[in-house]
């Protein structure tokens, strides 16, 4: 029989054959295996395989209970001259981390039983005696995609009460976190190592054993002296659609909002405990003592709490370890658990065996419940819509730049034609003109000529007839007469048709002119095409503030939702099942200041009076989250940004609307310049009918937290009662809700605050308009309200009421005196109850309310 050396002891190969955690084994005092009949012991050692495994104990049905199984050590030199017949046998049936479950491996057992050779042989030399950290990097592997998936491992050990990083020695004080919400456990400062192939991960696994604190006992020739920790981290995308995030029809008007990718989040925790032994059997002394004294206390202490865990106990001492709070998740969690028990064939250990088997049968009474750990992959979905943005973008400064190329161009060569056909028509009219003009005049030129020769002829003619016949000249200057009106007549015939040609020639200039009306015509439909383009334009400009707002929102609801899965973790109970912490209360800003520069703020307020209603709802979201901070508020207000809110606020009966802008104009409210500015606009006015109509708790609260902050401003108080505030304030309270009853608490504190200054400064005078109002029933009514911020605040109104004389006996028929008495004695808080104290004793009409009623003061 051959032996291979290994850490945690020497291991030599034996008879595998599979028992049960029964307490019918503990009986047997030499503790021999029953062997099957077909089979005999030497048969069964010559064909044994110290690396196979088989179940040891099932979980009886019931899906969370911690599975356990137990491996019998092979015999070693010592055991086979002692006769130890006994068979090695564990089988861990395989559980998947991969479907979101957080999942744990446990070794535990004797020092010098197999725990590390199970869990951590590396089997570079034989593959089949591979432990099952690498055979569980395997599976993972196998079955994730890395492009879309993550894993990543950390390596640590808890030694002498001190986790250490077996990847950076260095780093050897890690710290253990606690979220007080969820009550997961963290290490914040050890080492995490991104696996993407076997090879990387084997290399890790040496790295760290070789840091591994181990020593040579009597037990083991290599004992490990620590616990050893490793924790795998997966990370895998099980939803979402690689989707177009837009409409790309011609009739698509909106866009589509993508879905939200899940991701499950889940880790495996394999754990190598040190091994537990007796110091006379292993011989340890000086330091070595120290560790053994240190490694049963953290095993100890593992067992108390699986005991009561068992037991289902009340409390469970989870703190007492460092181990048993890193394992909190793993017994009484949500964790799925597989314990191996791990056990050697001696009879001289026979006490240890018992022990360690009890041990697993306890485990196997632990249940947990098993939970899905998944969220929104909002990062991914970021990215999309980023890459999506990005895509869009530059499509559409594509497309413009294209557009208005060939607007250039269609202009410029209109322009040309019609420069040509101008110049053509007046170089052909011109040269029309001129003819007729030549001819014109050559006609003329003719007439006058004949004229003048048959003037001079008729007068030669007629002086010799008159002289010769004496005979009267007028026949023949008739027919000359006659002569002269037909060849006139022939002139304007002539002088027609040239008329008539230039008509004929203004005429197809016309039609030449009308053809460049038609050029004019394509001009102007190219024009209305441009402006049709800059109407889309400026559409697509809308829809990206539309996906940036939406990128904002997304980012905000996973805020939100991270705190609702905060809120209901709170309700985990895990090994420390009497344990409660008090919320942190740390919230995180969503990502607005960039919307500045990527979109500017007049364009988020144009939104503001879009006709579609879900651009409306994300504009107004951006602008009360713009408000939020206080850099932002100028800026907002100076560009009609208060009015649009109070416009919002005015003509919209949606109740996000209005919800959304009376938060913002409460976020404004909080400066002293925006308060008078809500004044002189109707603020007021506004959040008073609001706040009478409006049902939903968190518009009341929007609403009551504006007025709670223009009632801390001494300058508005007159016309704040006047408008309306201190009724509307006060008929908020309708609705019971906590956190509108506090802003309502902090309205009346605020205003009785300014009240009492303007009374000692001898500005006021009268009894208090909250008393006017009808306020002060219900502030006395929940002045000791089970609510902190609602029975400070109230208190401290009734204290600032108190201080001005003439309320003295409003308050005293009211029964406030009394809350006044108890505030002085009960009030947690310092201030307010000094302030009360004094407030009783600088009244007359108080103490001598008080002496008449015996109270004693």
């Amino acid at each position: 029989m051959t032996s291979t050396t290994y850490k945690n002891g020497a291991v030599h190969k034996g008879n595998v054959k599979p028992i049960t955690a029964t307490s019918s084994n503990l009986k047997s005092s030499s503790f021999k295996p029953r062997l099957n009949p077909s089979q005999s012991p030497g048969s069964a050692l010559r064909r044994s395989n110290p690396s196979s495994f088989v179940a040891a104990a099932g979980n009886d049905g019931v899906p969370g209970r911690v599975r356990v199984a137990v491996r019998l050590r092979p015999q070693n030199a010592e055991e086979l001259v002692a006769d130890a017949d006994f068979a090695d046998c564990v089988e861990l049936q395989p559980e998947s981390v991969l479907d979101g479950y957080n999942g744990t491996v446990m070794a535990y057992g004797q020092t010098g039983t197999g725990k590390t050779f199970t869990l951590g042989r590396l089997g570079e030399e034989d593959t089949s005696c591979r432990g099952i950290m690498v055979r569980s990097m395997e599976d993972i592997l196998a079955d994730i995609s890395l492009e879309t998936d993550s894993v990543c491992v950390s390596y640590l050990q808890l030694y002498m009460e001190t986790i250490q990083d077996l990847l950076d020695p260095v780093n050897d004080n890690i710290s253990i976190v606690e979220d007080p919400k969820t009550g997961d456990v963290s290490l914040p400062g050890a080492t995490i190592v991104e696996i993407r192939d076997q090879k990387s991960f084997v290399e890790l696994l040496r790295l760290g054993e070789a840091h591994r604190i181990a020593a040579n006992t009597k037990l083991n020739a290599e004992s490990s002296r620590s616990h050893a920790i490793l924790m795998i981290h997966v990370k895998r995308s099980v939803g979402g659609r690689d989707e177009s995030f837009s409409c790309e029809t011609e009739n698509a008007s909106h866009w589509v909002k993508p879905s939200k990718p899940l991701v499950h989040k889940s880790k495996l925790v394999i754990v190598d405990l040190a091994g537990s032994e007796r110091v006379h059997k292993s011989g340890s002394e000086g330091h070595m003592l120290e560790e053994a004294k240190s490694i049963n206390l953290s095993l100890s202490a593992l067992g108390k709490c699986i005991n009561a865990l068992a037991e289902n106990s009340a409390h469970v001492p989870v703190r007492d370890s460092k181990l048993t709070r890193l394992l909190r998740d793993s017994f009484g969690g949500t964790a799925r658990t597989s314990l191996i028990v791990t056990i050697g064939p001696s009879p001289r250990h026979r006490g240890e065996t018992s022990s360690t088997i009890l041990f697993g049968q306890r485990a196997m009474k632990v249940e947990n419940m098993l939970k899905i750990k998944e969220e929104f992959d909002y990062k991914s979905l970021s990215r999309k819509l980023e890459i999506q943005l990005d895509r869009l973008i530059a499509e559409n400064e594509r497309q413009q730049k294209a557009f208005d190329d060939e607007v250039e161009r269609i202009n410029l060569e209109a322009q040309s034609r019609i420069s040509e056909v101008e110049r053509n028509f007046a170089d052909a009219l011109e040269k029309e003109k001129l003819k007729c003009q030549m001819e014109y005049m050559e006609s003329v030129k003719k007439l006058e000529e004949k004229m003048v020769l048959n003037q001079q002829k008729q007068e030669s003619n007629g002086f010799i007839s008159d002289r010769c016949n004496g005979e009267v000249p007028g026949v023949a200057v008739a027919e000359e007469v006659a002569e002269i009106r037909k060849l006139l007549q022939n002139e304007m015939y002539m002088r027609k048709t040239a008329e008539d040609a230039l008509t004929k020639l203004r005429s197809q200039f016309g039609q030449y002119m009308q053809s460049a009306s038609c050029e004019d015509t394509e001009i102007s439909k190219l024009q209305k095409m441009l402006e049709d383009e800059t109407h889309q334009k400026k559409k697509l400009e809308e829809d990206i503030v539309i996906l940036q707002s939406q990128l904002m929102q997304l980012t905000f609801e996973a805020e939100q939702m991270r705190r609702c899965l905060g809120e209901y973790g709170n309700t985990y109970t895990g090994l420390d099942s009497h344990s409660r912490y008090s919320e942190t209360g740390n919230r995180l800003k969503a990502p607005i200041s960039t919307l500045f520069e990527q979109v500017g703020l007049q364009k988020i307020l144009a939104l503001l009076e879009s006709e579609d209603a879900n651009v409306r709802i994300h504009a107004v979201k951006v602008v009360a989250n713009l408000a939020a901070e206080e850099a932002n508020q100028e800026r907002i207000v100076k560009a009609g940004g208060l009015s649009s809110l109070l416009m919002l606020l005015r003509s919209f009966e949606d109740e996000t609307v209005r919800r959304v802008a009376a938060g913002a104009i409460a976020n404004l409210a909080m400066n002293e310049s925006n308060q008078e500015l809500i004044m002189q606009q109707g603020g007021i006015s506004l959040l008073s009918i609001t706040a009478g109509d409006a049902e939903d708790p968190q518009t009341l609260r929007m609403v009551a937290g504006a007025i709670a902050n223009l009632c801390g401003n001494d300058k508005l108080q007159t016309k704040l009662r006047s408008e309306g505030g201190i009724r509307a304030l006060l008929g908020t309270v309708r609705c019971g809700h906590p956190d509108v009853l506090s802003q309502v608490a902090r309205g009346f504190a605020n205003f009785a605050k300014c009240e009492s200054r303007a009374a000692t400064q001898g500005i006021k005078s009268g009894r208090s308009l909250l008393i006017e109002d009808g306020a002060l029933p219900w502030i006395v009514q929940n002045a000791n309200d089970e609510a902190a911020a609602i029975r400070r605040h109230l208190e401290l109104a009734l204290c600032h009421l108190a201080q001005h004389e003439v309320n003295a006996k409003d308050m005293i028929s009211g029964g406030a005196l009394w809350e006044l008495v108890r505030i002085s004695r009960d009030c947690s808080r310092d201030d307010i109850r000094n302030l009360a104290l004094r407030t009783l004793s600088s009244s007359p009409i108080f103490k001598a309310e008080m002496r008449r009623l015996r109270i004693d003061f």
